[in-house]
């Protein structure tokens, strides 16, 4: 009786350990050990490979950062009306032989901005211009391969959850429509305006969408990286914090509608219109501020009025992000999340000096294209503060 019922024990204490060996076993080798006529289940995403994908996240960030500056540089130089096709293969290859490139400024010549304004230029000033261009698009290609072809190797190693699934999918689609969306705007830079004198440009409404597009990517991009690498952390759920969580919030849009107003700018050349600051001129509202008819005209299309809006929502930013940092100053935050507040604040001091040393010094390319770059480090730091206020999951 006594052997039967140590045989019991044994037996009891073996199935125990058994039964904590496979509850401890990663759940794509239980599958596999379960049943050999089905395939092994793919490895379920973990602190690991969520740190993989976000680093990964932050990488495709960090290129359509890229893109936007190399962008912004291609309007200033008005190099982007060089390349009057549009191919996503074919235009790979710039031309090679001397006979190739008298055929590209060739094509070039039959558009308005050569008849306008460069019926003067030289084949070198053209090959400047033309590489400009060239060497965007093919960054946003770039973009479009470090987007797509992760997403395909992650999602046969079942890197990503259901829900990062339907993340990845979205993001991956807004690259393709970001280069659709590229090309139409400068399709209309190359259209005929016999009714109009104006210097060619591209429609500033296309651009401001062209530009907005590119930084929405890259805030879905940074959010989702930084949520995957930063856990949130315990802090209490005060009354206090949920105010400051909101107005965290609106500061990253206002900072967001600043950014895309400088789009406007951009389009217009609205930079060039008052050199002067604070004042416009010699008047703190200038006279042409509503000199277009209907009045909501002047808003997107009057460069008077689109300067002075820039200038009205740089200042609001400014004046929300210091609130912002005094509001913080009196709560008890992780440290990471004050640090973020506290660079956020110094960044939007200093774009804001940057924004004015451009508008005096005339929008020199070089400073014009730091103080865009400001824009998106500005925005990126409103991001992380989000980043790091966000609450616990449950």
């Amino acid at each position: 009786m006594l052997m039967l019922s140590m045989k019991r024990s044994d037996t009891a204490l073996q199935a125990i350990t058994l039964a904590t060996y496979f509850t401890d076993l990663p759940l794509s080798r239980c599958n596999s050990a379960g049943s050999s006529s089905t395939p092994a289940a793919a490895t379920v995403p973990n602190v690991a490979s969520n740190r993989i994908v976000g680093r990964w996240l932050l990488g495709c960030s960090g290129l359509v950062v890229g893109a936007i500056v190399l962008g912004g540089v291609t309007r200033l130089t008005e190099s982007g009306l060089s390349m009057v096709d549009w191919h996503l293969v074919r235009e790979m290859r710039p031309p090679q032989s001397q006979a190739e490139w008298e055929a590209e400024f060739s094509k070039y010549q039959q558009f308005p901005e050569f008849k306008i304004m460069n019926h003067d230029m030289t084949l070198p000033e053209f090959k400047f211009i033309f590489y400009m261009e060239w060497g965007h698009r093919m960054w946003g290609r770039l973009v479009g391969l470090a987007y797509i072809l992760p997403t395909i190797y992650f999602w046969r190693k079942g890197y990503f959850t259901r829900s990062m699934k339907g993340k990845v999918l979205g993001l991956c689609g807004f690259v393709f429509f970001q280069g659709l969306l590229g090309w139409y705007m400068v399709k209309s830079g190359l259209e005929e305006k016999p009714e109009s004198h104006d210097i060619p440009r591209v429609s500033q409404y296309r651009l401001s969408a062209h530009l907005g597009s590119a930084l929405l990517l890259y805030c879905a991009s940074l959010w989702t990286g930084l949520t995957l690498l930063l856990p949130a952390q315990k802090v209490a759920e005060t009354k206090r914090l949920m105010q400051l969580r909101r107005f965290a919030k609106g500061t990253g849009g206002l900072v967001f509608l600043t950014a895309l107003s400088g789009a406007f700018v951009a389009g217009l050349d609205a930079g060039l219109v008052y050199n002067s600051f604070p004042k416009m001129g010699d008047r703190w509202i200038p006279d042409d501020l509503l000199a277009f008819s209907p009045s909501l005209k002047n808003i997107f299309e009057n460069p008077t009025t689109v300067q002075f809006d820039h200038r009205i929502l740089a200042i609001s930013s400014l004046t929300a992000i210091t609130g912002l940092y005094l509001f913080s100053r009196r709560m008890v935050l992780p440290r990471r999340a004050k640090i973020a507040i506290s660079l956020l604040t110094a960044m939007a001091y200093g774009q804001v000096a940057l924004g004015i040393s451009t508008l005096l010094l005339y929008v020199p390319t070089p400073l014009a294209a730091t103080h865009q770059s400001g824009s998106v480090a500005l925005l990126s730091l409103a991001i992380w503060v989000l980043a790091e206020l966000r609450k616990m999951p449950k």
